[in-house]
């Protein structure tokens, strides 16, 4: 009988297996049928291997509304035109030391219209190759600085109170970004406030993987 498609199947073979290095084998099926894969090495370990994934961490003291392009940050990360690579946020990661007057989100922003240096920027507190003694990175990280225009967007992934440091329960926060926003060349992205985090110093971080286009 026809059916309109081609039929794939995979044959294997259930349960654990030894098989030695350079020698071929039967894909492995749990006892119900499905394919199993696993998880080799860390998630991230392939393309950290590779040279691939960039870490920048700067000491901001309040953070801007993600509306106001004068002062955004940070870090704030400017892909130039020429990289040759797609910026891909991974993590970004939260530490306060002073609390802030007004209650705020952080999150991430981010425009295009960036074919040149983003002006007023203040130097990074630090930077790295996630792969120890690896290059540095296409994109420029900074703490601060002003792009052409404000953000075109903003989602949230933590907020920052008003209360002590002593009672506050933002404490230290490591969020998954997944690869959810991805800045080309010509772009900037950026943490940045849901409003003016007034005297609020926090260190904040964020990973990204660099792909060639």
């Amino acid at each position: 009988m026809a059916t309109g498609y081609d039929e794939v199947r995979i044959y294997g073979e259930v349960g654990e297996a030894d098989v030695s290095s350079g020698s071929s084998h039967v894909a492995r099926l749990s006892p119900t049928g499905e394919l199993m894969v696993s998880q080799v090495h860390g998630r991230y370990y392939e393309q950290v291997n590779m040279r691939h994934v960039f870490g920048a961490y700067a000491i901001v003291t309040a953070p801007v509304i993600w509306s106001t392009a004068a002062g955004t940050g940070g870090p704030l990360i400017w892909n130039p035109s020429t990289s040759g690579v797609n910026v891909v946020l991974l993590k970004a990661g939260i530490g306060l030391t002073v609390v802030t007057t007004v209650a705020a989100s952080l999150g991430i922003t981010g425009n295009s219209q960036q074919s040149a240096v983003p002006t007023s920027t203040t130097a990074i507190d630090g930077r790295n190759n996630c792969y120890i003694g690896g290059t540095a990175s296409a994109a420029t990280p900074y703490r601060v600085g002003t792009p052409a225009v404000a953000g075109s967007f903003f989602v949230p992934f933590a907020d920052v109170h008003t209360g002590a440091l002593t009672v506050d329960n933002t404490g230290g926060k490591w969020i998954d970004l997944d690869g959810l926003f991805v800045a080309p060349p010509g772009t900037w992205i950026s943490i940045a406030g849901g409003a003016t985090a007034s005297t609020l110093v926090a260190n904040l971080s964020l990973v990204w993987e660099e792909v060639e286009i």
